[in-house]
């Protein structure tokens, strides 16, 4: 039995971790059978992804029933709070590699080919003139279009700072106690977020449909689809997330003194919120 002791938290003894590192990685392998075609990685990849939701369910499950048992002390939500932060860094550093990718492409190597320096450019693809947006040399009769910032794209950034002030407001009335408030400002943040997903699953088959924009139209569909679809599946994580904390909230888990859970879901939602303003200036305006 997991127990405090002498100011620290002892857990007992548990296997998810043995059983998280096995679902992770026969997901990976699977995803790299389902890249070479190999006809067992749909089945491997769907076994990694069971086993890993499983690990997650039941993992979470149990920190949030120790949680409400009050074993965990101030030292313990000091170690809660630190571990989200750097967990929060690594996502910032994950997000920086493709906007490092984005900027490399569209600021370095374009222009390098494009005759920036004449002697390579001529070595490589001669009379090539490139501008951004490109789908890169080798694709020049590809026909295709990028991706406006409007309408979708402004919308979906409305919805997604929309959903940062529910997600505060149900703040605020969590820590005045106003549980009813709390409830209806969270369900609307879920709400938010289910509607921006709907748009941008919309947003894709517009560009496959009709702008015949797809991952593999070279350098721009490239990072497009990888940083819009990688903040997507954030987006997706963070709604099941809140609709979570907010059924533990209607199941009164929460109080004005002790809501970390809350205020993590919380910090993730604003990270992926900041993302999207990165990625609705950079990818959709610049």
């Amino acid at each position: 039995m997991a127990h405090a002791e002498g100011g620290y938290y002892v857990p007992h003894g548990s296997n998810w971790p043995i059983v998280g590192s096995v679902g992770l990685t026969a997901l990976v392998v699977g995803i790299a059978m389902y890249l070479e075609a190999m006809s067992a990685g749909i089945w491997v990849m769907s076994a990694g992804a069971l086993i890993t939701l499983t690990m997650v369910v039941g993992w979470f499950g149990d920190v949030i029933r120790e949680g409400v048992k009050g074993l965990y002390s101030d030292q313990v939500d000091r170690s809660l709070r630190w571990g989200m932060i750097w967990f929060i860094f690594s996502e910032v550093m994950f997000f920086a590699a493709f906007f490092g990718a984005l900027f490399y492409a569209r600021h370095l190597s374009v222009p390098w080919l494009s005759g920036e320096d004449p002697a390579t450019s001529r070595v490589l693809w001669d009379s090539m003139v490139l501008s951004w947006p490109t789908a890169g040399p080798g694709n020049a009769g590809l026909e295709w279009q990028p991706m406006g910032p409007w309408p979708l794209p402004t919308i979906n950034t409305l919805i997604l700072l929309t959903s940062g002030m529910t997600l505060t407001a149900a703040h605020h009335a969590l820590k005045e106690g106003n549980r009813a408030r709390l409830i209806t400002f969270m369900w609307a943040t879920v709400a938010l977020g289910v509607l921006f997903s709907g748009l941008q699953a919309y947003e894709y088959y517009e560009a496959y449909a009709h702008l015949n924009l797809r991952l593999e139209t070279g350098i721009y569909g490239s990072t497009f689809f990888m940083l819009t679809g990688f903040h997507g599946a954030h987006v997706v994580i963070g709604t099941i997330i809140l609709a979570v904390i907010t059924l533990r909230c209607m199941k009164g888990h929460f109080n004005p003194e002790s809501h970390f859970g809350f205020e993590a879901a919380a910090w993730y939602w604003h990270f992926v919120d900041v993302v999207w303003l990165g990625l609705f200036i950079f990818v959709y305006i610049l």
